[in-house]
């Protein structure tokens, strides 16, 4: 009977007073959207970035041969380290290492098909290259494989971009591409990727052949890079110690010489965009609560004008027996329902945002805003606290109040 009371005398207040309760109301569903929508696209920012840093490969290292910096076993310092295929092979055995691969590289190759010509990149290398850097076939297509390695096979893999200039409108795989007067076929074309970040030129634009073919078209000895992977992320610093040790011993070079191998590792790139990310997201989080708690204040303050309309009635209820506990639990649970209401109309209206954006198509710039489910408690747990830091203070002014002198007034 006393909740059905409570919840009469709340609608009936509601009623009487329209206008400050939907604005009241508004600061909620205005600072929970602002909570939800500020976390939820700096997700989807992130996301966004996190994707084009893979678009280079997920936690992988591209190593260089560089100069010695340090005498060792009585070998001078400023010798050359070249590397060959068989260098890639010895750092298969390091401990951790997931994947590795050779990769030879040639700029300024004439690309013709029919009478369209066009200067390229090639790539050379391995067919595990294709997972260690994040080159997925479209369907119907492959990358190089261990059959086309042995038998120095004049076959192809195309870059999206340069597969739809050398063959505008159709299907590249099984056709023809001449590579400085020599025939390849085309086995396979990339899907499409974002790459913010690159060592020769996006991988959109570039030509994969096997490495074997290479050599025998180009004559090449010297590698100009390895690209390796480890097993974990976290053994990334093992596996590069690794690998100094395993080409220290066998070029004699101290393994603590880090001018003679010049490495690139992506995967502190990526550790510095998670720390830059996650305190984006928190800056953003705490300018939507600070909207939020504008919202509360003004619940707690229209709160404190109902405790002054209502004086006199709460001074009959204590008259007439209610409790303190009674007086107060009214006040908190009506300013609960108004942070509930207005917190599911600002969720709702933030799912709708967020449902409509992809339809704008900016998700190139932003990326996909994502109502993750830490951007949901975080929201909630925000609401919740200022609901009840909202409505406990005038609770408490309102049960303290001395029946005589409520009655007075």
């Amino acid at each position: 009977m006393a909740s059905v009371t409570f919840l009469s005398q709340m609608f009936r207040d509601m009623r009487s007073q329209k206008l400050r309760t939907l604005l009241t109301m508004f600061g909620i569903i205005w600072g929970t959207s602002a909570v939800i929508l500020l976390l939820s696209f700096g997700e989807g920012i992130h996301m966004n970035q996190r994707k084009s840093v893979h678009g280079l490969g997920e936690y992988i290292v591209i190593m260089w041969g560089g100069r010695t910096s340090q005498d060792f076993q009585g070998l001078p310092r400023n010798r050359e380290i070249r590397f060959k295929e068989e260098d890639a092979a010895l750092l298969q055995t390091v401990p951790h290492m997931k994947a590795v691969s050779a990769e030879y590289g040639q700029g300024g190759v004439k690309a013709r098909v029919g009478k369209v010509d066009k200067l390229v990149r090639i790539s050379a290398c391995w067919p595990v290259f294709a997972e260690i850097r994040n080159l997925i076939p479209q369907e119907g297509s492959r990358f190089i494989n261990d059959e086309d390695m042995k038998y120095r096979r004049r076959v192809v893999f195309l870059g999206t971009e340069l597969a739809e200039e050398l063959f505008p409108g159709q299907d590249a795989v099984g056709q023809y591409i001449h590579l400085n007067g020599v025939p390849f076929q085309v086995i396979g074309v990339m899907k499409q990727k974002e790459q913010d970040s690159s060592y020769n030129s996006r991988d959109t634009r570039m030509t994969f052949i096997p490495s074997t073919t290479f050599k025998t078209m180009f004559g090449r000895e010297y590698l100009n890079n390895i690209v390796f992977k480890a097993d974990e992320p976290k053994n990334v610093p093992q596996v590069i110690s690794g690998v100094y040790e395993a080409l220290g011993a066998k070029y004699k070079f101290a393994p603590d010489d880090k001018e003679a191998l010049s490495m690139w590792d992506t995967s502190e790139m990526e550790t510095f965009f998670n720390a830059f990310f996650g305190g984006f997201r928190i800056f953003l989080g705490v300018i939507g609560a600070f909207t939020l708690i504008v919202g509360g204040i003004g619940i707690s303050n229209i709160m404190n004008v109902v405790v002054e309309e209502r004086t006199k009635e709460i001074g009959i209820k204590m008259a007439l027996g209610a409790k303190k506990r009674f007086v107060r639990t009214q006040f908190v649970l009506e300013t609960l329902l108004l942070v509930t209401i207005g917190g599911l109309i600002g969720f709702l209206f933030s799912y709708a945002v967020i449902s409509l954006f992809p339809l704008l198509h900016f998700e190139e710039y932003v990326g996909i805003p994502r109502m993750s489910f830490s951007v949901s408690v975080a929201a909630i747990s925000i609401l919740g606290l200022i609901g009840l830091v909202a409505g406990y203070f005038p609770a408490r002014r309102a049960s303290d109040l001395n029946p005589v002198e409520a009655l007075r007034l």
